[in-house]
């Protein structure tokens, strides 16, 4: 079966890494904050499918407009992003799964336009997944510009910390770090392609846990609006046992100390602590985005 038939393609996914590096064996881009989908391009037929496998023809006709103007057969990897004040979003992404309404999708491509990022091809013409990725970008770089309006994912040769760095002082997510040499891999997580996100650590009230099998599951958090305290998010804390027996061993209190916040599940305690929890970003409503727990403070 030819490639471009199979519509159960499932992208190449990337590995962790904590540390940017430099290594000329490596090409490093930025990562955008967006969802990732493949785009089949024949002629006037047009199909986006996420990571998952879901279609969103519907949700981005911006993006189906803008795929209408490559006639060349192919299946195209990138990401899906909306910009707000010239930086990718992800809430405002978000907003546009929800809706169903043609009318409302029409206004939101107003309010806030995505674009279709692409960093990386699996077929151009025929199935070229078994080329090195660097041959595969230069395919990009000589056959698809911006007059197409599809961004185009800039990568820099070598140089990872640089980017990091940049990364850091723009409030970012990240970088990826991809070997020149690397095929694409679909349906698989490589070590060839790595992930270093740059995340933001704050410290946070504890208000409350919620218990799982004797054990603390997660944890809820707390910052100080004046003087009442305001619930934030809850963070998985892990297998940290020495954290969590400290923390089972305040006395709970019968009610919560947050403001306007309850859980029924909830066991609270006098929120005496603070832990360190790295997360991506905040969100529109003050929640932290994919939290991660790290250390407890006992000053």
């Amino acid at each position: 079966m030819d490639l471009f038939d199979d519509k159960d393609i499932v992208p190449m996914l990337l590995g962790k890494k904590e540390k940017a590096f430099n290594d000329d064996n490596y090409l490093f881009e930025l990562k955008f904050d967006g969802t990732r989908a493949l785009i089949y391009i024949d002629k006037d037929y047009v199909l986006i499918k996420n990571r998952k496998g879901n279609i969103l023809n519907n949700q981005f006709p911006e993006i189906i407009e803008m795929a209408k103007i490559i006639k060349t057969k192919c299946i195209m990897d990138g990401e899906i992003v909306a910009i707000v004040d010239d930086k990718p979003s992800f809430s405002a992404l978000q907003a546009r799964f929800s809706l169903k309404s043609s009318s409302k999708i029409k206004q939101k491509t107003l309010e806030v336009p995505t674009t279709f990022v692409l960093f990386d091809l699996l077929y151009y013409k025929r199935d070229i997944t078994n080329k090195p990725l660097l041959l595969r970008k230069k395919i990009i770089d000589k056959h698809f510009n911006k007059q197409t309006g599809l961004g185009i994912s800039k990568y820099f040769i070598g140089t990872g910390k640089p980017l990091y760095k940049f990364t850091k002082d723009n409030d970012l997510e990240g970088i990826v770090a991809k070997k020149i040499d690397s095929t694409y891999q679909i349906n698989q997580r490589s070590k060839d392609w790595l992930k270093i996100k740059n995340k933001n650590d704050s410290e946070f009230y504890i208000g409350g846990y919620i218990e799982r099998n004797t054990n603390v599951a997660s944890l809820l958090l707390g910052e100080l609006k004046g003087s009442k305290l305001e619930y934030v998010s809850n963070v998985t804390i892990g297998k940290k046992r020495f954290d969590y027996e400290k923390i089972k061993a305040l006395k709970a209190i019968k009610s919560s100390p947050f403001n306007d916040y309850h859980d029924a599940d909830a066991i609270y305690i006098d929120p005496i602590y603070q832990c360190t929890v790295s997360y991506l970003e905040r969100t529109k409503s003050g929640g932290l985005r994919q939290p991660v727990y790290k250390s407890l403070r006992l000053d």
